[in-house]
């Protein structure tokens, strides 16, 4: 049986060359991704065995997809692609429970090992970033986004991408009170009183595009 395989990007172009680069190493694409938000139902629905994520994604990126995705189909294992080798993006996508983070640079080659890799309950991270990986644990380096809970770093997402009060609220399903209370503890936590402070800390995070 071929590894079952969930694709997400908001690029169209780069979502049908990755699929069509796995269908001709004989993997099954059973569903791609605009957003990371249409990433969790799809993953919700079909159950794939792997989810090959991007990292920067609208409404939800790729990290906490995938910490979405593990939580709803525990058996999927997550790979992330991203631009981004720098350690506290790696580190975040580890602590996340991702099972792979790929360079885009050197995707091809790479994604294919790590889809076996990982669908046989190993991990690949590509060998840059591994060891920028080792190098932040044993120093004790924490995320950029330590201190946030998964809805927080959501809100965030949501505010750099310019949504409302409101929008938050409708894109999560909570109330306009409770997304305004969020965003109210983001700024209290992150020190920052304006929202282009709040877009330039999601800028870091890797949670938008600059």
């Amino acid at each position: 049986m071929p590894v079952r395989i969930l694709l997400a990007d908001d690029h169209e172009l780069v979502r049908e060359g990755i699929r069509a680069l796995l269908e001709r190493e004989g993997f099954q694409v059973i569903g791609q991704a605009a957003d990371g938000q249409e990433a969790v139902r799809l993953a919700k629905q079909f159950k794939p065995q792997v989810a090959v994520l991007d990292l920067s994604m609208p409404l939800l990126n790729g990290v906490e997809a995938s910490r979405e995705i593990t939580r709803i189909s525990p058996k999927t294992k997550t790979i992330i692609l991203t631009m981004y080798k720098e350690d506290q993006y790696a580190l975040e996508a580890l602590q996340a429970g991702v099972a792979g983070y790929i360079l885009k640079n050197k995707a091809a080659k790479e994604l294919i090992e790590a889809i076996r890799q990982v669908s046989q309950g190993m991990t690949y991270f590509s060998p840059e970033v591994s060891q920028a990986v080792i190098q932040a644990y044993r120093s004790g380096l924490q995320p950029v986004s330590a201190g946030l809970s998964a809805r927080e770093r959501q809100v965030l997402q949501l505010i750099a991408e310019g949504k409302s009060t409101k929008e938050v609220a409708g894109q999560l399903g909570i109330s306009v009170k409770t997304a305004s209370a969020h965003r109210s503890r983001l700024m209290k936590k992150l020190d920052v009183h304006e929202t282009a402070g709040l877009v330039r800390y999601a800028i870091r995070l890797g949670l938008v595009r600059p």
